[in-house]
């Protein structure tokens, strides 16, 4: 409000200033941030004229101003004659008023000061009278619990007191001091078995059980003056009502008395001790009841087994603790006594104890096998328990109990895996090892001994009788090893010398292994198949991820496939090329052999293709159509290369000699008659061409008949374009 009253008093510039009068306004105004912020809109010189500009309006302004008050302006000076005369006078009577209100000030210090300490004191006194009335109430009901209980005089116990005096505050307290000699503790404890004997009823329970609590209040407020012996024949009558609070209670349980079990533990819960029951109860009933039934002797006599053991630790609950739960689970409804946790406090500790002491044997790893079985009907018992929790808040404190959590922990599972992580990476490696002396193999589905053991060892990951959902992510990761190990070695086995004393030849190798990688690979989404039944609670974002790094497994697989492809490409071409050495002889049929012209391809044609027909009759029924199909073409094409540079190289050397003869024959200058005989025949050169154009034209049709589409065979268009134009030719010397 006050900046808006003081831009009220600033004239208004013309509207095409580039800074606003309220900027001038501004607290603290800076005059370094007022021209870097008008910077942004105007230069330094535009900046001076709005200034030149908004100073004559406010020297204007300013004008006006003292014109409108100019006789208060006029006036002022003659207005203030005679101020410091009235100023005086009034500075006597302002210190005297000063001192007044000074001495007025420290009166009511003074008297808030008594009225504290009156009312401190008056606190004190209503603290002191209460703890008075609180210390007679003591004594009233210790002495009304004593004859409750019926319990003897102090001094029958053997004890003796001597008083003293204790000065509080101006007010004389008697209190009693310790007693003269210790206490016979036989004889104390054999009147707290007596009396709580006596403490049959449920009745009598609770009434001592309600006056006891209204005592602890009591108490509470006299702590400090209560003697020794009160406070001994207090805790004599809590030991005497705690003892026979038991005792009503374990009766209860035994005889099924369903309303004085609930009686018995709403005393327990009026008295704060919820633990002390649950405490109770597994030592004078669970520990008991189970003390034949976990052990070694009962593990190994069992006809199940550590399941019949679980089985029957489990009945317990149904037989001994379901009256119990009745009371105090949330079930349906909430409790009719709350506090209680029987089943995590009582009935879990002892259990737990009695298998980690007397069964150790369960939980040895050594048998991976056994303790398997024995952590999975572990699972199993755990499962149950939980579904016997009254509430999921039940359950969740199960599951933080720190005898539940110490628990899991010995289970070893690390060495568990270690020892499954040898059975399935040493089979593996055995198989790995004995290749190429153990290639083949007599699996259906693959064909290499190693693939056979890579898919066993991924499945032995998931089975049923290994997989624990508690190593999950050590069994993906060696899933993801095992495929890794079997992509490495597949890059070895391809860079492997094949040697002669291999039982299969290089070539069926090398098809097998490009088969059993496409259908391995094909086969892994059954992983992740099998992964998800294992996984069923596992969250949608997890099997994403199982899903992503499987699926670059799968791609890292994949690309073995073109070097494999090109390893048999060259396997098969290597075989062929060697034919292709009689194409450089056909010139040596045909100069100076009067031959007569050639009707029929010759023999290396067929010994070109025989390997191609060999692999073409031994693998197609091993392949798919599409994919031999793709090697015959590839194949095809690389002889077709090579066969092409062997016929060009023919063609020109012919083209060279025939061109030398040329020279030759017109430096001779023969007769015309001879040329002319000469050129209506068939030169030696015409028939190496036409040998050649028939060789290249049953090439083609035996590698059609073989399925290839000449389109797809690299350089076979220019192959047969490079012998028909040879026919073609004519030499200028026959023309």
């Amino acid at each position: 409000m006050d900046l808006v009253k003081d831009t009220h008093s600033l004239p208004d510039g013309p509207k095409d200033l580039c800074f606003s009068k309220y900027d001038f306004m501004k607290t603290p105004f800076s005059v370094d941030e007022f021209l870097q912020n008008q910077r942004k809109y105007a230069n330094l010189e535009i900046m001076r004229d709005d200034l030149g500009v908004y100073l004559k309006v406010l020297r204007s302004s300013m004008i006006e101003l003292i014109n409108k008050d100019y006789a208060d302006f006029v006036n002022l000076s003659s207005n203030l004659i005679g101020l410091d005369k009235a100023i005086n006078k009034i500075q006597v009577p302002l210190g005297q008023l000063k001192e007044e209100v000074g001495q007025v000030k420290s009166n009511l210090d003074e008297a808030i000061d008594e009225v504290s300490a009156c009312l401190e004191k008056q606190r004190f006194l209503q603290r002191t009278k209460r703890s008075l009335h609180s210390l007679s109430y003591v004594q009233q009901s210790l002495h009304n619990l004593s004859s409750l209980l019926q319990l003897p005089d102090p001094k029958s116990l053997g004890m003796t007191h001597r008083c003293k005096s204790i000065f509080i505050r101006g007010i004389i307290y008697l209190k009693t001091s310790s007693p003269s000699h210790v206490v016979d503790k036989a004889a104390e404890t054999q009147l707290i078995e007596e009396k709580s004997d006596e403490l049959s009823g449920p009745d009598l329970v609770e009434r001592v059980a309600s006056e006891l609590n209204q005592l602890h209040f009591r108490m509470s407020h006299c702590k400090d003056i209560v003697s020794e012996e009160s406070k001994n024949r207090l805790s004599l009558i809590k030991s005497v009502l705690m003892r026979g609070l038991d005792k009503l209670f374990l009766r209860s349980l035994h005889k099924s008395d369903f309303t004085t079990i609930k009686r018995s533990l709403c005393v327990y819960e009026s008295l704060g001790k919820e633990r002390e029951a649950e405490e109770l109860f597994r030592k004078q009933v669970v520990a008991k009841e189970l003390h034949d039934v976990i052990s070694e002797t009962s593990l190994q006599s069992n006809p199940s087994g550590l399941k019949g053991v679980y089985r029957e630790i489990l009945n317990f609950i149904d037989i001994h603790m379901k009256d119990l739960l009745e009371f105090t689970s949330h079930r349906e409804r909430p409790p009719a006594v709350s506090g209680f946790y029987f089943l995590v406090n009582s009935y879990w500790p002892e259990v737990e104890q009695r298998l980690e002491l007397h069964m150790p044997s369960i939980f040895a790893p050594g048998n991976p096998d056994n303790f398997f079985q024995n952590f999975s009907e572990t699972q199993n018992f755990l499962s149950e328990l939980e579904q016997k929790c009254g509430s999921q808040a039940e359950v969740r404190r199960l599951h933080q109990h720190p005898q539940y959590l110490s628990f899991l922990q010995l289970w070893n599972l690390p060495v568990y895996f270690q020892i499954r992580f040898q059975e399935i990476g040493g089979s593996l490696e055995t198989a790995i090892i004995q290749w190429p002396q153990n290639l083949k193999s007599d699996d259906v589905r693959f064909k290499l001994a190693p693939t056979v053991a890579t898919w066993s060892a991924a499945q032995m990951c998931w089975n049923p009788n290994i997989f624990l959902h508690q190593l999950t992510h050590r069994f993906w990761k060696l899933t993801l090893q095992v495929f890794a190990r079997y992509f490495s070695w597949t890059g070895e086995a391809v860079r492997e010398k094949w040697t002669a004393e291999n039982s299969v030849n290089h070539l069926s190798f090398l098809v097998w292994l490009f088969c059993d990688i496409q259908l391995i690979a094909g086969c892994l989404p059954e992983i992740i198949d099998v992964a998800s039944n294992r996984l069923q609670n596992s969250t949608k974002l997890s099997m994403s991820h199982f899903s992503v790094s499987l699926q670059e497994t799968t791609d890292q697989l994949l690309s073995r496939l073109p070097v494999i492809t090109e390893r048999i490409v060259s396997e098969v071409t290597g075989v062929s090329g060697q034919s292709l050495r009689q194409v450089n002889d056909i010139p040596r049929l045909f100069r100076r052999t009067n031959r007569d012209i050639p009707t029929k391809p010759c023999s290396y044609v067929s010994a070109l293709l025989a390997p191609l027909k060999d692999f073409f009759k031994t693998y197609g029924n091993i392949v798919s159509s599409i994919q031999l199909k793709e090697w015959l073409t590839l194949i095809c094409s690389s002889i077709t290369c090579q066969y092409y540079i062997c016929v060009s190289d023919v063609l020109t050397s012919v083209q060279k000699t025939e061109e030398s003869l040329r020279r030759l024959k017109k430096m001779r200058e023969r007769s015309t008659q001879a040329a002319l005989t000469e050129g209506r025949g068939h030169s030696d050169d015409d028939k190496i061409r036409m040998q050649l154009a028939i060789d290249v034209n049953s090439f083609i049709e035996e590698i059609e008949k073989l399925g290839v589409e000449r389109s797809m065979v690299e350089r076979l268009a220019d192959l047969t374009a490079l012998v028909q134009n040879a026919i073609q030719f004519q030499p200028q010397a026959q023309s």
